[in-house]
């Protein structure tokens, strides 16, 4: 029989194991979601620490993007949403320009991880030339919004782009809506399918988003601490309940696309090591729309779709929108 000492030591050992686990849990969550943290996830995004894509970018691509950049900044006006849980959130419109009949057609354009509004300007200016006028938001914890607590990877963010798309209709009862996204924008896309949408939206296209928040954070997980889940990570997914609100299994847009409805467009680069490829036909299975189709862009890497193939990557997001607007 073991001696109380040694119980008592046990039970320690146990306690110091499970304090351990948590504070590992919790350092691992705000890695991932406090954009706050010095040693974020977020930061080394920014500061290149993490490369989202190790694919090269050409000088003519470069110059086209700081181009578009340069025209969204000038041509962006502020807009402003209040969401359902009272927190007020920004995002920018660019208006078409129209010089007789006004346009009823507009784009909603939701960015990426540890990005912002700005970095979309490539896909804002491709809507804006097909005569649509474009919103674009910025996430929860992004840009204007970075007072707005975690970053909620496009959980929460997929109700606030209802809300943003029921403040058009208000607006405009005649509008006809296309949902776009790209990375976290993607994810946040996909999980709106699933909502109840107004009729006024017609279509969604998302690039390279992932199937569930936890199945990207258990693939960067193992990326880069190589190291297993268990028990880290479903600490993490604890604690993620706890501060903000969700967990990361049910952030997800499998669970969403399975309610799906109106026609959508997928599409991820088979060069993806951030987003893995293999999420391409995982979301695309999981769609129950009866209009659906998928696009894969040879050699792309993560978010480099439109700038690897730009020819067949608009070519086949204009016959979509052709089609189904």
């Amino acid at each position: 029989m073991k001696s109380r000492a040694t119980r008592a030591s046990a039970a320690a050992i146990a306690a110091a194991a499970a304090v351990a686990i948590g504070y590992s849990g919790y350092r691992l969550f705000r890695f991932g979601l406090d954009p706050h943290m010095r040693e974020s996830m977020i930061a080394r995004v920014i500061s290149g620490g993490v490369e989202a894509s190790d694919e090269a970018v050409s000088p003519a691509d470069a110059d086209f993007e700081h181009r578009a950049k340069a025209w969204f900044l000038g041509a962006r006006r502020s807009i402003e949403h209040l969401a359902d849980d009272g927190q007020r959130l920004f995002g920018w419109r660019i208006d078409a320009a129209c010089d007789e009949q006004p346009t009823h057609d507009y784009a909603i354009v939701c960015h990426g991880y540890s990005s912002a509004p700005e970095h979309m300007a490539r896909y804002v200016y491709h809507f804006f030339e097909r005569n649509m006028s474009v919103l674009a938001p910025a996430a929860r914890a992004h840009e204007r919004n970075s007072d707005t607590g975690f970053i909620q990877m496009g959980w929460r963010d997929s109700l606030d782009l209802l809300g943003w798309i029921q403040d058009i209709c208000r607006r405009d009862h005649r509008a006809r809506i296309i949902l776009f996204g790209l990375s976290m924008g993607a994810a946040e896309v996909m999980m709106a399918s699933g909502l109840e949408l107004p009729e006024n939206v017609r279509l969604i296209i998302e690039d390279c988003g992932y199937t569930s928040v936890w199945d990207e954070f258990f693939f960067q997980f193992k990326r880069m601490f190589k190291m297993p889940a268990f028990p880290v990570l479903y600490a993490a997914d604890a604690i993620c309940r706890l501060r903000a609100g969700f967990t990361l299994g049910e952030a997800s847009s499998l669970e969403r696309l399975a309610h799906a409805r109106i026609p959508m467009l997928f599409i991820h680069g088979t060069r993806d090591t951030f987003v893995p490829f293999s999420m391409l036909d995982e979301v695309f299975d999981a769609c129950a729309s009866p209009v659906k189709r998928k696009l894969a862009i040879n050699g792309a890497g993560h978010a480099r779709s439109a700038s690897t193939d730009p020819e067949r990557y608009w070519g086949t997001i204009d016959a979509f929108i052709d089609d189904n607007l």
